[in-house]
């Protein structure tokens, strides 16, 4: 089974843009495993640079630099029959992996 992992950009009016990207899952875990090795990379178990994760930067075309930023949300990961859709072909543990490069303040 692949995961679909859910992500937003929330800005500094809170106005939210969704974004979801399938990834492989060779190794079968479960989508509750996931989620506990992504909150633990994770800043604050929740927050990610999308640029430095090398997914779609969801950040809205009007950007404030005075009150936005550049940190996106993890929303879930979620079983999937979709076909994997990564730009770079990543494996879910790969991404993981990405998400404590793009983690680091």
């Amino acid at each position: 089974m692949n995961v679909c992992f859910e992500y937003l950009y929330r800005d500094a009016g809170n106005f939210k843009n969704w974004g979801k990207i399938i990834f492989s899952n060779r190794k079968g875990h479960s989508v509750h495993y996931l989620k506990q090795q992504a909150r633990k990379v994770l800043i604050d178990g929740e927050f990610f640079v999308a640029d430095k994760a090398n997914v779609p930067n969801l950040q809205f075309e009007e950007h404030i630099t005075a009150l936005d930023h550049d940190w996106h949300e993890f929303y879930s990961f979620e079983p999937s029959i979709i076909s994997p859709n990564d730009s770079l072909g990543r494996d879910i543990e790969a991404f993981i992996e990405a998400l404590k490069y793009a983690s680091k303040i």
